[in-house]
């Protein structure tokens, strides 16, 4: 991978970024089809001369792009042209060509879904108590959930967007529903469903901690991903509007947050400015 370094790749704030790594996880970027062939034909070589040899079945391509109709490219392997595909696994997250995380989400809630079946045995016991049922699915089931949620797709005011919210506050409470064995047939409220199991609304408020405490976890520390959140893309922008930034994300719910606490703030120092008034009048 060193025999990489000065290829062409993208550039974000300076830098040129060609390929990341993990283990032996490995992805290769390039800004056009040319230079992704030069990348792979080098990393081939070197494999080759320490006896390695890449796997063709399980290597593949995808473009990033908005376009809705995506360009296809051709990049071969010992002559064997390689997949293209519009959407792949990595580091256990699903990558789309659109950049969006909407198919992610749809793959979370569906593997906790499943996982939850798996353990509708004891989450649906009514002998056990509602409490110990919902540390249960905290323990079990929303890490499959939230897994990777640091990094999704974040909207103009919220760490997430209003569409991605819903799905998961369904979630949520479908996995209630069940725990409490109540059915659909019942047209019981989400406010209802919430008192009776003595709780509120809280997965989006984990995946918002989450997502603030990795931000600020990156922001402190200058490495390759306060790098690609803080720097700036080279070339043209896109026409249309613009897709937001992550960091500028962060400063929105960050602005709110500062100003909900200084409202509380605010209302304590009138509560104990009447109180005291109420005191000396005593």
């Amino acid at each position: 991978m060193r025999n990489l370094e000065g290829h062409p790749g993208i550039k974000i704030g300076g830098s040129n970024i060609n390929n990341l790594r993990y283990a032996d996880d490995t992805v290769l970027i390039a800004e056009n089809e040319k230079d992704l062939q030069q990348l792979l034909d080098i990393v081939k070589e070197e494999s080759e001369k320490k006896g390695l040899e890449l796997n063709r079945k399980k290597t593949e391509v995808m473009v990033v792009s908005r376009k809705q109709e995506l360009p296809i490219i051709n990049i071969y392997i010992k002559g064997t042209r390689l997949k293209q595909k519009d959407q792949f696994k990595y580091l256990g997250s699903l990558i789309s060509s659109d950049g969006r995380n909407n198919s992610e989400v749809a793959s979370r809630i569906a593997q906790a879904k499943t996982n939850f079946q798996k353990m509708k045995t004891v989450l649906t016991n009514k002998n056990i108590s509602i409490r110990t049922r919902r540390r249960a699915l905290e323990c079990y089931i929303e890490p499959i959930l939230m897994y990777g949620c640091e990094a999704w797709t974040i909207s103009k005011h919220w760490t997430i967007s209003k569409q991605t919210q819903k799905k998961l506050e369904a979630t949520e409470m479908w996995f209630l529903r069940r725990m409490l064995r109540i059915s659909w047939t019942a047209k019981k409220t989400n406010d209802t469903v919430l008192e009776e199991a003595h709780t509120t609304r809280l997965l989006i408020s984990k995946i918002r901690k989450r997502q603030a405490t990795f931000f600020n976890h990156v922001m402190r520390r200058e490495k390759l991903e306060n790098l690609v959140t803080t720097g700036m893309l080279e070339g043209k922008r896109s026409r249309g509007k613009q897709r937001n930034r992550s960091d500028k994300g962060q400063e929105k719910v960050e602005d709110h947050d500062r100003q909900r606490c200084k409202a509380r703030h605010l209302m304590m120092i009138q509560l104990s400015a009447n109180l005291k008034k109420f005191m000396k009048k005593k």
